[in-house]
């Protein structure tokens, strides 16, 4: 399985940006797909996840702001982030959990807020 991630970029505090991610090389649904972040110097963090069928899972630090959605007819995630704030600032990694308990990564995209 291979997951291609779009969209991230350089916004200013309060704006918005919109992340997507693609699954290809399986003709199989993945169970999870989600969203990590990475701030320097910091640890990787769940931001969002999504199952199959549709229960998500939001960190409270990014709740009424990020909305998670996929499609699992085109295998693909998306992460809508509004009202961003500088810590939001970090690589945002995809991924996806198959049925044989394997995760599979993307390869990251910047988002950086300025203030």
């Amino acid at each position: 399985v291979q997951l291609q991630a779009s969209g991230g970029g350089l916004v200013q505090s309060g704006g918005s940006l919109r992340l997507s991610c693609a699954a290809s090389g399986s003709t199989v649904s993945p169970v999870v797909m989600g969203w990590y972040r990475q701030a320097p110097g910091k640890q990787r963090e769940l931001v969002a996840s999504i199952t199959s069928g549709g229960t998500i899972t939001v960190a409270d630090s990014v709740k009424g702001r990020f909305t998670i959605s996929r499609d699992n007819a085109k295998n693909t995630v998306s992460l809508q982030m509004n009202s961003l704030k500088p810590e939001d600032t970090g690589i945002y990694y995809c991924y996806a959990d198959r049925y044989t308990r394997t995760r599979y990564w993307g390869q990251g995209t910047q988002v950086t807020v300025s203030s």
